[in-house]
């Protein structure tokens, strides 16, 4: 009977509460498939720093390094904001985690139900069948961990700069993860890049071309500038398949993404780290791309989904565990679509289900 080993850290207001459900959801398949789940449960983020006087306290660290993957919730909200920013949840916890773990590669599914449409701004003629298409951004790199100065001039003006760096290795790497994803779907990349005026986009560019000449050249690979794919997204998203780009520009376009998609709600991400855990599987941590919703908190009323879906593709990166995945994530679109249940942010005028009704009902589906 195998074991699935993972480090649960809820983080703050709906975190805990959609964790819950997923956790619910998880063990329903577990037991159904013979699975043991072997979890534990830590506090990060604001709670890190409530309990512990951390965002991400070293006994939570221990246990992430104890397992085999991160269930993420969702950490931050107005309690700390007035914090110093370097010690506020996002950045005091998610930035060393990435660091600890070398998590190099996000990959965030953007996927719109036809049914959603409306969720969209879009047009609805222009994604009559919705969404389906994955933005993967490289996570260490980049101009987020180049080094920082902020200097006085001569004339007591203050001077700030960000400097922006790649290695050709880490370029590789993103662009395998890139090319394996395609593979998996419709065969065909955009790689995004500002090569027309940035150094660190032309060896981008570069190096993967001749990387994908190299180990992939049956795939469809393409190129467009970041300003061009941030049009592209918002008139025809469904030109693209996979599109993987730079941290900051991954930062920006997945955001993007996922408002083109409709609710947070329902928008699940994995980060996938250079090691591999006792499965040989790829250490990951899987979190909603959503926050944590204070305006909401408490209320039961959040959706589950984006968590729920967060732990499938925890199932298929960390454990190799894809068919059982696709399960849950075909229990949660016949629950939307089909079944018709709704949380309150996706419900547009049609009666609406709290976290745990809408829980009750992916279970029903498994």
């Amino acid at each position: 009977m195998p074991t699935l080993k993972f480090a649960v850290l809820p983080g703050d207001y709906i975190g805990p509460e959609v964790m819950t459900e997923a956790l619910r959801v998880l063990e329903h398949v577990a037991k159904k498939e013979g699975l043991t789940l072997s979890y534990k449960i830590a506090d990060v983020g604001g709670a890190g720093i409530d309990n512990h006087g951390k965002a991400l306290p070293d006994s939570t660290l221990a246990l992430c390094r104890e397992s085999d993957a991160i269930l993420f919730g969702s950490v931050g909200g107005p309690k700390w904001e007035k914090l110093p920013p370097s010690q506020q949840p996002e950045r005091a916890a998610l930035l060393p985690l990435r660091k600890a773990f070398n998590l190099f590669a996000n990959i965030r599914p953007g996927l719109l139900y036809s049914d959603l449409r409306d969720a969209s701004p879009l047009k609805t003629e222009r994604i009559p069948n919705g969404i389906d298409i994955v933005c993967i951004r490289e996570l260490t790199g980049g101009i987020y961990f180049g080094k920082k100065e902020t200097v006085t001039l001569e004339n007591g003006e203050q001077q700030a700069s960000d400097t922006m760096v790649y290695k050709t290795s880490e370029i590789e790497r993103i662009a395998e993860v890139a090319a394996v994803t395609a593979r998996a779907r419709g065969k065909k990349v955009c790689s995004v890049d500002k090569a027309n005026v940035l150094e660190t986009s032309v060896l981008w560019r570069k190096t993967v071309v001749a990387y994908f000449a190299k180990h992939h050249p049956d795939l469809a690979l393409s190129h467009m500038y970041v300003d061009n794919a941030a049009m592209q997204l918002a008139r025809d998203p469904n030109q693209f398949d996979v599109l993987f780009t730079e941290n900051m520009f991954g930062d920006i376009l997945s955001d993007e993404m996922a408002v083109i998609c409709g609710s947070l709600g329902m928008m699940s991400s994995a980060s996938l780290g250079t090691g591999t855990n006792s499965h040989g599987k790829p250490f990951g941590l899987f979190e909603p791309a959503g926050g944590t919703a204070p305006d909401i908190a408490g209320k039961g009323v959040a959706n589950p989904c984006a968590q729920v879906l967060s732990g499938a593709l925890m199932l298929r990166y960390s454990f190799g565990m894809d068919a059982l995945a696709t399960k849950i994530e075909a229990a949660v679109r016949k629950t939307v679509t089909v079944d018709g249940y709704r949380t309150g942010d996706i419900a547009f005028g049609k009666p609406s289900v709290g976290t745990k009704a809408m829980a009750d009902a992916i279970i029903a589906n498994l």
